[in-house]
Order: structure tokens, then C-alpha cells, then sequence
């Protein structure tokens, strides 16, 4: 896929000269509009010695796809500092802005840039734009966790946690569950965001981003927004002590809060809450859900079954496929993701019992499954057997040391 993307970027070059002053400026919305098309999540511009190096996030995985002289980079960095508000004359500190774009099909892009040894490297993110998948349906979700989201979202109380590590969709499922709410209560619901920063417009929601150098932290925005008379509160993602606490003292209060976590499993998620300090019975009484979710590649239409044992790389499966590469899927073998979830609902008794005495991840998890819930590894076992992933991709995302089980 690298040489194909290489080829297919130069043959699009702008065909002035490097030197010409609309040089850079068609280079740049070269850039942004071709990794926009190819679904890239990011665009990473390294510079080194003698170039700068431009590799693009397509389903997880970096890719390399050109470079750009010495002399060129400077420039590059420049445009992009200009589009996105940025001050040009200051390259000894990181920075960060957004190109502000318009209308419901707009792609947010953010860009972040840090000094290096050679220069400042910039990392362009690429979000989703809103009119892609605007609701719960679009983003395949088991018939039963979205038939379970579905409901907790109509709740007037509780927190609804989404989990995962960086790039695993969180963001997306968010703002796909406040599109839900809206659609569900045709507009009678008051909604409101406190976000950090403020990835996706939607229509009828009162997003609010937060200005710590300003004194506007997660805390005091909380705080301050529950006397705005809201029903449901989106909080970008749980950061601290005080903003969980916040959080569920909240969803105590009548307020139904979606919000985003890092943690590597559902029950992780409870122990890593509670090891922050969060009290046992607020967990309890305002958890309503924790949907954990990972993204895996999903193989293109050129895989082929394999026979190889080694090529199972040791999963419990009974048949699995192994990637090829075709021209639809530029050699990689994949095209696309899906969606890995579990959702744990402290409503079993013994569930419940773990969480109130603070048992260990381990013992929580053994006990949510004994209850009913199935678990992202389960989930990927199948998805292999039905040709939709690779062991390889599995491994990949979930790991080498854990067990199916």
C-alpha cells in the first residue's frame, strides 16, 4: 500500500515549480483533501536531517507516503500553521489549532505542532465529519449492546462510560449516542457538552470547551453547567478525581451523563475509578453501563483460508483467513474496521457485591462474564471464524499475552 499511495500522491502534484508562491498552498489542500478521501486519521509530517517525512493513519496503521525536501518543509509547516491559526514565528514551543470548517458534511481537523531536533514535527487529525455516522445504526454495533444503548440512553439518571484506548472510536460512539438522544426525544431533551476540545458540531446540543490557562477546567465547567438546567450532559472524557466525582455526583442528581475513559477493559474501567478514589457507592448507584470497544482491520475480498498452524498464531479458532492484497485494498489486505465491544451493566447481584467491596479487575471481569457479558476477545474469536479478521489483526490489537478465556 505504501508504494501505491506514493504513486497515486505524485501523480497529483501541483505542477508548478517548488519555488512558485502557490506552490505550497495547492500542496497543502493536496494533502489534506487526499487524506480526507482515503479515510486517514492522521497525517504525520516528520522532519529529519535532509527531508521531511508525510505518513498517513489508514485503519490504525501509519503508512508512508512521501517525502518532501529540506527546503520544502519549512513552508509546509508554515501553510498549515496559517490555515489553523497558529503563530508562524513561534517554533520553539507546541502549539495547537483547528481549521474551522463549515456545514453538516464538514471534516474537523485539528493540528498540533512540536519542536524537534530537526524542525517541528505536525500531526494533522482528521475527525469525523457529521454527516458520517450520525446515529447508533451506522456503526455496526452487536444487535444486542445496541439494543441495550438504545435504552439506557432514554434514562434520566446515570453515567453511561465509553472505554478504550486512543484511536478505538470512543469520540465517534459519543457523539453517535447524543445524535440518538436527540432523535429519540425529538428535541424535548436540554443537552449540553463540556469537551476538550470540541471535535464535531451537532445541531441543537450547547457544546461548551473548556479554557484551563483561563481558569475554565472540567470541574468548575461541571459545576457551573448543572445550574444551565440540563437533562443530559456529554463530558469529553474523565481525566481526573474531581471530574469523575463530579461526573457521578451529577448523574445522582437526575442528569443523564455519556462520557469517555481510558481503560483497556470494562472492568478495568471500575478499577481504575475506584482506584482513583472513587467511592464504591457512587459507582454502584450511578453506573448504568461501560462499553469498552476496540477497532480491528477488517481483511478485504482478496483473503484466503490458510492451513497453517502458524498462521493462527495460537487462537482457540476452527478456520481462519490470512491477508493477500489486491488493488481495491492497495496490498494490505484489509479495507475498513469493525467494531470490537463489550458492555458490563452492574445489575447482577454478583457484579454488583464485587463492585461495593472493590474486587480486583480480574475477579470483576470473571464475574461479568458469569453474568451474561460477552467479552471483546469472544467477540474476535468469532470474527475470525467468519473470515471478517486475521489472527494476525487480533494480536495486534488485543495482544499476545492474554488469554480467549
Amino acid at each position: 500500500m505504501q508504494e501505491t499511495l506514493s504513486q497515486h500522491f505524485q501523480e497529483q502534484l501541483p505542477e508548478k515549480a517548488e519555488s512558485h508562491p502557490e506552490f505550497v498552498t495547492e500542496l497543502v489542500d493536496l494533502i489534506l483533501n487526499q487524506a480526507q478521501a482515503i479515510n486517514a486519521s492522521d497525517i504525520h509530517l516528520l522532519p529529519t536531517e535532509n527531508q521531511m517525512r508525510m505518513d498517513w493513519r489508514i485503519d490504525g496503521v501509519l503508512h508512508h507516503v512521501a517525502d518532501f525536501s529540506h527546503e520544502l518543509a519549512p513552508r509546509i509547516t508554515a501553510r498549515l500553521k496559517v490555515i489553523s491559526h497558529l503563530l508562524t514565528y513561534r517554533t520553539d514551543v507546541p502549539q495547537e489549532g483547528r481549521i474551522r470548517q463549515q456545514g453538516e458534511q464538514a471534516v474537523e481537523t485539528r493540528i498540533s505542532t512540536f519542536p524537534t531536533l530537526y524542525g517541528e514535527k505536525v500531526v494533522v487529525r482528521l475527525f469525523v465529519g457529521s454527516g458520517q455516522y450520525k446515529h447508533l445504526e451506522s456503526l455496526n454495533l452487536p444487535d444486542e449492546i445496541l439494543t441495550d444503548l438504545k435504552h439506557l440512553l432514554t434514562q434520566t439518571g446515570g453515567v453511561v462510560l465509553m472505554t478504550g484506548p486512543a484511536g478505538s472510536g470512543k469520540t465517534t460512539t459519543i457523539y453517535a449516542c447524543l445524535r440518538e438522544i436527540i432523535q429519540q426525544s425529538q428535541g424535548s431533551r436540554s443537552l449540553a457538552s463540556l469537551e476538550d476540545p470540541i471535535e464535531v458540531v451537532v445541531p441543537t446540543v450547547a457544546q461548551s470547551q473548556v479554557n484551563p490557562s483561563a481558569g475554565f477546567d472540567m470541574v468548575l465547567g461541571l459545576r457551573s453547567l448543572l445550574r444551565q438546567d440540563p437533562e443530559v450532559i456529554m463530558v469529553g472524557e474523565i481525566r481526573d478525581r474531581e471530574t469523575a466525582e463530579t461526573v457521578f455526583q451529577a448523574s445522582l442528581s437526575g442528569h443523564l451523563v455519556v462520557t469517555t475513559f481510558h481503560a483497556g477493559s470494562a472492568a478495568e474501567a471500575v478499577s481504575r475509578l475506584s482506584d482513583m478514589g472513587i467511592e464504591p457507592y457512587l459507582l454502584r448507584s450511578g453506573l448504568l453501563a461501560i462499553l469498552s470497544q476496540r477497532l480491528l482491520r477488517r481483511l478485504c475480498s482478496c483473503a484466503q483460508f490458510s492451513a497453517k498452524e502458524e498462521d493462527r498464531l495460537g487462537l482457540h479458532v476452527e478456520k481462519w483467513k490470512v491477508p493477500t492484497g489486491c488493488s481495491d485494498c492497495g496490498q494490505t489486505g484489509y479495507l475498513g474496521r469493525v467494531v470490537l465491544t463489550e458492555m458490563l451493566q452492574p445489575n447482577h447481584v454478583d457484579v454488583t457485591n464485587a463492585i461495593l467491596n472493590r474486587a480486583d479487575s480480574s475477579a470483576l471481569h470473571q464475574l461479568a462474564v458469569q453474568s451474561g457479558m460477552r467479552t471483546q476477545w469472544d467477540r474476535a474469536l468469532q470474527a475470525v471464524n467468519q473470515g471478517i479478521t486475521s489472527p494476525a489483526e487480533v494480536r495486534r490489537i488485543l495482544g499476545m499475552t492474554r488469554t480467549e478465556t
